[in-house]
């Protein structure tokens, strides 16, 4: 069953060094260090075959310490990945062949494996939700192995770290680190693949990105001319789609998998299995040390967060938190979008010399018992965005600035929740406003307000992720006036602040409670909140840079489990949470917050019908309201940190 491809390295041919940074932040200086080979060669098994207990066997490839072409005698500490993109693909998810050889010449057993229907593995592929027995059953063979120590540690980012999260769900044997970057979903209703009772629309782009390079394309040329002639923008025009009638119709596992998950609106048993429900197995998760690692523009800050803060209470291993700016998995930039955070912002020589010496600095402690100043580091670093010149770079990004710092806790023991409120003029402020108004604004199915940056990965070709000023482009699929500010739109209702006479900063999740109306059965509500720079001479228009942003489905107002249609022209009051940020609005600089009911494609639209979630036949144009002032004080609710 194994195959041994006799591929043998030296530790002088691996070509991987690190420089010698000195960390900043408040990681101890003695902890920096060169990262290069370590004293063993290195053999590669591929395509061996694991069995899981149904009999499926998934490929699996180890990289062993090795003494010429023979592995060492003797037993190590493992460190895992199992990954849906190709276990011996270098990619921006999946971590290379040359840092599996990396670790491996310093003394670990490295495991790749592909996860079930994808690469080189049998059985039928779903998405995630074969990851908790599967990942159970790989660490159970890993652990009875000659090589093995008996202590695994698992990593991954993304989909990879899903993986991880899962298996650590599910108790898997062995496991006695984690590092879980950029994913780990905390409750997939919430964050990943629906979010305030909306659908994310990446899992469709994710699915035919991803079917384009599944097993059975690469085995049928005619399938894979098929998904490459797919026009998605076109089809994301033309909403509503079917099972049968949709982009990923020629790969019916992967169109299934969706609609499944698009159709369930409502959080019941099918949210709560193994793989995309953290929440429901923390008591059974491992107890192992874990670092858990996002960003503000990834999809995964609250995933991390609550991760973090659930097992921080339950579990006696340590939990660390790393929040940075940047868009999912990319730690190695300084930029989101077109918005520059300075050099600061890099992972590299701030937090760590670089993310392989982070993991493998977190590995040497936990697997190998080193003393190496992992136990003195914050248990929380976070990277407060703000306080650049506003101006552009030589790149051509605009320059907002930012800096690390550490934090004993998440949520920030000194973040008081402030409420800013909505007037009726567009103003937004502390105090409530003595009296009533009211806003209205029509929301048309077919012209949606355009995703112009966010909390976006996988999205491509239609949307992307990051900071971006609040305007129509071309690069934004659905934007119809090029240059328009999105506070211009008649669906979009904007509230800012005056001029800040002083610095405020905000950190922490973001929601807001809105009294709104409609005149149907069923629509949507948005927010976004938005650093407004003042005007300058490379932005004589000010530059509008988003922050979060967040979505409520009305019939979800009052439950997730339970919902009811909208009475139409009823005054409710709604929350609709954003994910977290942390951010330092400057003096000159102006808070936003813009309200509408759409933002796609980043979520699924709503018809307005009230008809079952991606299986509604048509739509229509709802009006909707937002009251302000009196008895019906909308607000949005600012996690404001004030420190000398």
């Amino acid at each position: 069953m194994e195959k041994a491809d006799g591929a043998t390295i030296d530790r002088r041919t691996l070509g991987l060094a690190f420089l010698q940074l000195a960390a900043t932040l408040a990681m101890p200086k003695a902890v920096a260090a060169a990262e290069a080979a370590g004293p063993h060669e290195v053999v590669v098994r591929t395509n061996v075959m694991v069995a899981m207990r149904d009999g499926v066997r998934l490929a699996t490839d180890l990289y062993l310490p090795a003494k010429g072409a023979e592995p060492l005698d003797g037993r190590f500490p493992v460190i895992l990945e199992r990954t849906p993109y190709g276990k011996s693909q270098a990619t921006q998810r999946h971590a290379s062949a040359e840092i599996a050889r990396l670790f491996a010449s310093h003394g670990y057993v490295v495991v790749y494996q592909d996860v079930r229907g994808r690469g080189g593995s049998e059985g039928r592929y779903v998405k995630y939700l074969s990851d908790g027995d599967d990942g159970f059953d790989c660490c159970r063979w890993i652990v009875a192995q000659p090589w093995c120590d008996g202590k695994i540690g698992a990593h991954g980012l993304s989909y990879g770290a899903h993986t991880t999260t899962a298996l650590a769900c599910a108790g898997a044997p062995g496991v006695a680190a984690l590092f879980i970057n950029s994913g780990g979903f905390s409750n997939a209703y919430q964050g990943g693949i629906r979010q305030g009772g909306a659908f994310e629309m990446k899992q469709v782009t994710w699915a035919l990105n991803q079917a384009a390079e599944s097993p059975e394309a690469r085995a049928d040329p005619k399938l894979a001319a098929t998904l490459a002639a797919v026009n998605i923008r076109a089809w994301l025009a033309k909403l509503p789609w079917t099972r049968g009638a949709s982009p990923l119709s020629a790969v019916p596992e992967y169109e299934d998998y969706v609609f499944d998950q698009w159709e369930a609106g409502t959080f019941d048993g099918f949210w709560k299995q193994l793989g995309i429900h953290a929440e429901g197995y923390y008591d059974a998760f491992v107890d192992a040390p874990t670092i858990w690692m996002s960003s503000w523009y990834d999809p995964y800050p609250r995933t991390a967060t609550d991760n973090y803060v659930a097992l921080w209470k339950l579990k006696r291993g340590p939990q660390r938190l790393i929040l940075g700016p940047w868009t999912h998995g990319n730690n190695h930039q300084t930029f989101a979008g077109d918005v520059d955070f300075g050099p600061a912002a890099r992972l590299a020589g701030n937090v760590a010399p670089d993310l392989t010496v982070l993991r493998k600095r977190w590995f040497d402690r936990h697997l190998k018992g080193g003393r190496n100043g992992v136990d003195d580091e914050p248990a929380v670093r976070i990277f407060v965005m703000g306080g650049g010149s506003g101006r552009k770079t030589a790149e051509g990004r605009m320059d907002h600035g930012g800096r690390w710092r550490a934090e004993t806790a998440w949520p920030l023991p000194d973040a008081k929740p402030v409420r800013f409120y909505l007037r009726p003029d567009g103003g937004l402020s502390e105090g409530t406003p003595a009296a009533g108004g009211e806003r209205t604004y029509r929301y048309d199915p077919s012209h949606p307000v355009p995703s112009i940056g966010g909390t976006i990965t996988s999205g491509e070709p239609v949307m992307v992720g990051g900071a971006f000023d609040q305007r129509e482009g071309p690069k934004f699929y659905g934007s119809e006036q090029a240059g328009r500010a999105l506070s211009e739109r008649p669906d979009v209702l904007s509230f800012e602040t005056a001029v800040l006479a002083e610095d405020i900063e905000v950190t922490g999740p973001i929601e807001a409670e809105l009294w709104v109306a409609t005149d149907g059965p069923d629509t949507d509500f948005t927010i976004k909140l938005i650093d407004v720079h003042p005007p300058n001479a490379d932005y004589p228009q000010g530059y509008a840079m988003n922050l979060t942003d967040g979505i409520l489905r009305g019939r979800y107002r009052d439950s997730w489990e339970r919902p009811a249609p909208m009475e139409p022209g009823r005054a409710y009051r709604i929350r609709v949470q954003a994910f977290p940020t942390s951010n330092l609005f400057k003096a000159g600089h102006r808070i936003r917050l813009d309200v509408s009911s759409s933002n796609y494609p980043h979520f699924d639209i709503n018809p307005n019908t009230g008809e079952p979630e991606g299986r509604w036949t048509h739509s229509r144009v709802a009006t909707n309201t937002v009251f302000m002032g009196g008895d019906r004080a909308s607000a949005v609710i600012l996690p404001v940190v004030r420190r000398g």
